[in-house]
């Protein structure tokens, strides 16, 4: 095998061609950062955060392959997955993994030691989630804890404290990330009722549209919480708005249950979560 055909397969590893992923990581996060600043957060925070959230996410995708290795080959969407097909070996995956963290800490300790702290909880989080699909009934809810890491840790590194919005950040994030990886596990709810996994699509049953939309509810009105404890105004709850008409056009996506739609609503997510964004950063920028 060249050594481009080599690249090539680490590169499917991290999921680079499929930038959703760290997409979805990064909008909450730099909500956080611009919300901590009162604005424009300076380019070396910006650029931690920025390549520390992609960094982490491929990392991630990494520890994700190696416990699931052994699963992927029987899921239909995941079999070709270059760890699952045998094209790299479990020693390249791990090695990569813990390149892609270490780099990533290296960025956290150019800000302070209450943020590294909170690094160390995010890795871990991150190493254990992908097993969590073997006992418990509601992985999702791990991956959200794993993915809003970087909501506190943005608070820290600018303020070096963690303010009570910080919580409402949290349970946005936090029920964000279950209804729209819910929409991701109704693509492989066949699979992986046939394998012996936990999903939260499986545990919601012939509840999961509605409990789908139930937690895009929670998030926004979180959000909106947040907005109020730190004087967010019109633009910002313009922004709520149309991220609400954003989740009810996914409704339209996922209420027949089809495979491709589920997965459409799940990569269309990565807007509602630049909306908001958009949303804090002309808010702020209108009230300097």
């Amino acid at each position: 095998m060249s050594l481009r055909d080599r690249w090539s397969l680490y590169l499917d590893l991290i999921r680079w061609d499929r930038p959703q992923g760290w997409l979805l990581l990064l909008w909450p996060t730099l909500m956080a950062l611009w919300m901590a600043a009162g604005g424009f957060p300076g380019w070396h925070l910006l650029t931690v955060f920025t390549l520390g959230t992609i960094l982490m996410r491929s990392a991630g995708c990494a520890v994700n392959d190696f416990a699931d290795k052994d699963i992927d080959r029987h899921v239909e969407r995941t079999a070709q997955r270059p760890l699952t097909s045998g094209r790299i070996s479990v020693k390249e995956v791990v090695l990569i993994g813990v390149l892609l963290a270490l780099v990533s800490f290296a960025l956290v300790l150019t800000t302070n030691a209450y943020t590294v702290a909170l690094s160390f909880g995010a890795l871990a989080v991150t190493i254990v989630y992908p097993f969590t699909k073997r006992f418990f009934a509601m992985p999702q809810a791990v991956l959200g804890v794993a993915y809003a890491f970087g909501i506190p840790m943005a608070f820290t590194a600018v303020l070096n404290e963690i303010p009570p919005v910080v919580g409402w950040l949290l349970a946005g994030k936090l029920a964000w990330v279950i209804a729209y990886d819910t929409e991701y596990a109704m693509v492989d709810r066949n699979d992986d009722l046939k394998i012996g996994i936990r999903t939260s699509a499986i545990t919601l049953g012939r509840f999961d549209v509605a409990g789908v939309m139930s937690l895009y509810a929670v998030c926004i009105a979180c959000w909106w919480q947040a907005g109020q404890l730190t004087g967010m105004g019109w633009g910002y709850d313009l922004s709520l708005l149309v991220a609400a008409a954003q989740a009810l056009y996914h409704y339209t996506l996922i209420k027949g249950r089809e495979r491709l739609a589920c997965f459409q609503a799940f990569r269309l997510n990565h807007w509602l979560g630049l909306t908001v964004w958009v949303g804090v950063v002309a808010d702020l920028a209108l009230r300097g």
